[in-house]
């Protein structure tokens, strides 16, 4: 046995690699980017031949991974939780289709939007596709659920869901890890079982009736779960369900020695026999859980209220952002010290784009062309080109979700709005937006997509972007007129010239796409 100071997010890819993972697929995304990272940066995965490039979203990387499944292999898919979003279509039906090596789905939760557009809750897609779903509390539970969630997945051929939040990703602590390495799986690629994964309508419902068959067996197995507790105490006035990293907060707030009964759930569904002993002997039920009020919901029932449940919902924890062990110590009416004033020294600086990013000298430009023209709109996407949004450039109206710039500049110009532009990253471009041009490439669109090409996934570190030294390819496949993409270098000496071209493009009565190119200045550091 040897100890290692991880990362959760490093634990979870340690973990995986020491179970068999032959393959993990991602598209970076905070807190979720450092588990691939740290595959990618293993000398073991790489002598195993374990496959671990980025993929251009995660609906394709949760495909990718369901074809290894498929294929009888171990395999895992990483994403933050508005990743879950995109990959969607592919989760749920795994759950239909059924799996034939472990898949492990993991989904990042960014609670108090750090990095984020929402806060939702990965475990409500867990319930929605009917599968189980992991939630580590610790380091140690991250490195162990790894394996644990891959015998689940074969034993039951069900993908499992792995909820982490920001906490937990981006925290170390000292992890045990075993020296038993299990092997990789041997390819089989489940001939005489193919048809469960061809979803035709007759096949499909024969799939969904086996899963429907499977929910109490996975209740079950969530009763015996060694990731899931019962603690007695001897005040039960009130009963504690706390899940995932909420039951270190819990016992943080007691220093260890909460005096009421205790459910630790960190496997759902929801362990019935548990829960039921915990009701049953306490008065009031306080639910502690990371995100949204998934479990103090279901305990309320429909009709709201019951006068006995509390959390979230009740007003005794925060209804929004991350929890931590001061809420909770509150929540119980415990004592805690006043917060120290902060230091003069510490001043609010506004997030702004790094000295030297090629983005400033695009945004530049555009204000300049636009200045005079007070019915533009500009449609900003995901990514650290957002920050046009602040001072000093003001350059973006909208930032929704990955892609969306392309799609809401057609719909603005279809209801008649002006010039209409788009601004997407290379990145971004690759994983969503490639199929929005082609929707407007069919109408000849009046807008201007102005593609930021910095050569990488800047804002989640610098990882490869598929588009790299192919963009206007891209463009032009799709059916852009090559007259009308223009690569553009952003420099203050080229600044004139920038905004000729662009002048020119906007006054276009059609699509047209400028290319801003020029590496990001992170990425050139490093390799300086």
């Amino acid at each position: 046995m040897t100890q290692l100071l991880l990362l959760g997010d490093e634990a979870l890819a340690q973990g995986a690699l020491d179970a068999g993972l032959s393959g993990c697929y991602a598209y970076p995304g905070t807190p979720s980017t450092e588990i691939m990272e740290y595959i990618q940066a293993s000398r073991e995965a790489a002598e195993r031949g374990v496959h671990r490039e980025w993929s251009c979203n995660e609906k394709v990387a949760m495909e990718e991974s369901l074809g290894m499944s498929f294929a009888g292999k171990r395999a895992m898919v990483c994403m933050k939780h508005v990743g879950l979003n995109v990959a969607a279509d592919g989760f749920v039906n795994s759950a239909v289709t059924g799996t034939h090596g472990g898949l492990l789905v993991v989904s990042a939760d960014d609670p108090s939007m750090h990095s984020s557009q929402n806060e939702q809750d990965s475990r409500f897609y867990a319930q929605f596709a009917m599968t189980p779903c992991l939630e580590p509390s610790n380091q140690q539970e991250v490195y162990a659920m790894a394996a644990h969630g891959f015998a689940l997945s074969e034993q039951m051929e069900t993908p499992v869901l792995v909820r982490l939040c920001t906490r937990l990703s981006h925290s170390r602590a000292n992890v045990t890890v075993s020296a038993d390495k299990q092997p990789m799986k041997e390819l089989d690629a489940l001939n005489e079982m193919r048809s469960r994964f061809v979803l035709l309508p007759a096949i499909a419902k024969r799939n969904y009736a086996r899963l429907c068959e499977k929910q109490d067996e996975f209740v079950r197995l969530s009763e015996e779960s060694p990731f899931n507790s019962y603690s007695d105490g001897p005040d039960r006035s009130i009963g504690v369900i706390a899940t995932g990293i909420g039951y270190n907060y819990l016992q943080e707030a007691f220093a260890g020695a909460c005096p009421h009964p205790v459910l630790k759930i960190s496997q759902y569904p929801l362990p019935k026999r548990q829960l039921a002993r915990l009701l049953s002997e306490c008065q009031q039920i306080m639910v502690i859980e990371e995100g949204m009020p998934l479990v103090e919901q279901m305990l309320r029932g429909p009709l709201g209220d019951d006068g006995r449940t509390r959390g979230r919902l009740s007003g005794d924890l925060p209804r929004t952002g991350e929890l931590n062990p001061r809420a909770v110590a509150q929540a119980f009416g415990l004592p805690t010290p006043a917060l120290p004033a902060a230091s003069p020294l510490v001043k609010m600086r506004p997030p702004r784009l790094c000295d030297g990013c090629p983005h400033a000298n695009s945004y530049d430009a555009l204000n300049e062309v636009l200045k005079n023209r007070p019915t533009s709109r500009i449609f900003g996407d995901i990514g650290c080109y957002t920050l046009g949004a602040l001072p000093p450039y003001n350059a973006i109206h909208s930032c929704v979700d990955m892609g969306a710039s392309i799609s809401m500049a057609k719909g603005a110009a279809d209801a008649g709005v002006q010039p209409a532009v788009a601004v997407i990253g290379d990145s971004t471009f690759t994983h969503s937006g490639m199929t929005a041009l082609l929707d407007a490439v069919w109408e000849n669109s009046p807008i201007t997509v102005i593609i930021l090409d910095n050569g990488t996934t800047g804002m989640t570190g610098g990882q490869t972007s598929q588009a790299a030294g192919r963009m206007e390819n891209i463009c032009a496949g799709l059916g852009v007129a090559p007259e009308h993409i223009r690569i553009l270098t952003p420099l203050p000496k080229h600044h004139a010239d920038n905004v000729k071209a662009l002048t020119e493009e906007l006054d276009y009565a059609g699509l047209s796409v400028v290319i801003f190119r020029r590496e990001c200045i992170q990425t050139l550091r490093r390799k300086k």
